[in-house]
């Protein structure tokens, strides 16, 4: 019998990319997604079952039907700029839900969860790269939310022994490589989409937020990660929460910085279109540079990227965007 792991959130961007390779590797991923940001066509692997964390009856049936082994927490909303406008919204679903979530293990005795957390939790870093020890000061009601979990979750690991691996990412990009499923956000927010909506003529030009910052090239640097290479993570975490029954706290990122101008070269180059880019005000205390330190995910799950260079990011969001526009 398979080993069966409640996935949350596992119709959305990451987690349908982690529900297959959990399937391809001997797992039975149960998904549970509101639907909300989710997409029903993005579950193909395993059982999809439509309902909302926050619903105690809904989390009671599931944990006694499957009884999961553990559980994989995407849940919750993620545009940073949205949680200034919108603080409760945020609060509501990505604490409050959590909290039930939580409640729902401790109920029926699952005591292993991995987390989707964020380098929003570290705002304006002092320094770059950014590693697991540094002072976590968000910025954002967003990133406040995914500390207020971390907190909660190492609460619930001294209260009732619920083990954890949070996974802090950095910037998800790309598509998986088969073209099986890819990013559909709506609104979309991420850079490398709207870059290419702008490719295809969907959008008629880009903004970029500031041209001042001092980086590179004065547009902003992050760190852009594969999401395969970001579900092998969550895939690589469960293997090791499972055998080792160990929390842990991992940044997930390519160690690679890439600046605005960089990705809109990259963009130019795979998809061979002419972009009309404007430039607009700089978001308030928007970072100049995000980079990871992925040292401690490297060494102690034995994780590396394969798939993040810039160029792969980009071919397939593209691969995937020209399938799902013909």
């Amino acid at each position: 019998m398979k080993t069966k792991i409640l996935v949350t959130g596992g119709a959305g961007y990451i987690g349908s990319h982690t529900c297959k390779l959990l399937a391809e590797h001997g797992y039975e991923p149960i998904t549970i997604d509101n639907l909300v940001n989710g997409h029903k066509w993005a579950v193909k692997w395993g059982e999809l079952i439509r309902g909302d964390i926050q619903d105690a009856a809904l989390l009671d049936t599931v944990f006694e039907r499957h009884q999961p082994s553990a559980v994989i927490h995407f849940a919750g909303y993620i545009d940073a700029r949205e949680s200034l406008i919108q603080p409760i919204k945020f609060y509501q679903n990505n604490v409050s839900c959590t909290l039930s979530l939580l409640s729902a293990m401790h109920r029926h005795n699952c005591n292993q969860i991995i987390f989707s957390s964020s380098c929003a939790i570290y705002g304006i870093p002092d320094k770059v790269p950014i590693t697991e020890d540094m002072a976590q000061k968000p910025i954002s009601p967003y990133g406040r939310s995914k500390l207020m979990v971390e907190q909660m979750l190492q609460d619930s690991e001294y209260a009732y022994g619920i083990k954890h691996i949070i996974l802090r990412y950095f910037n998800a990009a790309g598509a998986d490589l088969s073209g099986d499923i890819g990013e559909c956000h709506d609104p979309e927010n991420h850079i490398i989409p709207l870059l290419l909506k702008t490719a295809m003529g969907i959008n008629p030009y880009f903004k970029i937020f500031g041209t001042n910052y001092p980086t590179k090239d004065g547009t902003p640097v992050r760190d852009y990660i594969h999401v395969t290479d970001l579900a092998m993570a969550h895939l690589m975490a469960l293997n090791d929460l499972l055998n080792n029954n160990q929390s842990q706290a991992f940044n997930v990122g390519s160690e690679q910085g890439h600046s605005v101008n960089e990705l809109i070269e990259m963009v130019r180059k795979v998809t061979h279109a002419n972009l009309t880019i404007k430039e607009g005000q700089p978001d308030p205390g928007d970072p100049p540079e995000l980079l990871a330190d992925a040292t401690k995910i490297k060494k102690q799950l034995n994780w590396t990227p394969k798939f993040s260079d810039i160029e792969t990011l980009v071919q397939s969001a593209w691969q995937w965007f020209v399938k799902c526009n013909q």
